[in-house]
């Protein structure tokens, strides 16, 4: 198995155990989640849990900023396409909490 296939069991492992959290500052009444942020922050939690850094993470877009509002994006390697969604669980202060969850299995 090489390294990338490695860190995406490593990834999913984790991520199916536990869910992976972040938080992104959206701003005091802002109503979404800017795409790159929101790519930037999934890679950087996901690169904290795990200890290696991620491949990066696509989005199709931005995502709500109300809470149960949730996006598919994917993490793509040498083994697969992944999806990873990502939900937001509450929102202070203008930061959101979101939880992320990698499938456990690479699309078809």
């Amino acid at each position: 198995m090489n390294a990338a296939a490695k860190l995406i069991a490593v990834i999913v492992a984790v991520s199916t155990l536990a869910a992976c959290n972040a938080s992104v500052d959206v701003g005091v009444g802002t109503k979404t989640l800017d795409k790159d942020a929101l790519q930037s922050e999934v890679q950087s939690q996901l690169t904290k849990t795990v200890g290696e850094e991620a491949p990066p993470i696509t989005c199709p877009g931005d995502l709500d900023a109300e809470v149960g509002e949730s996006i598919t994006c994917t993490l793509t390697d040498d083994t697969g396409t992944y999806d990873v969604v990502v939900t937001v669980n509450s929102i202070e202060n203008g930061t959101a909490d979101l939880d992320i969850q990698v499938a456990d299995a690479p699309n078809p």
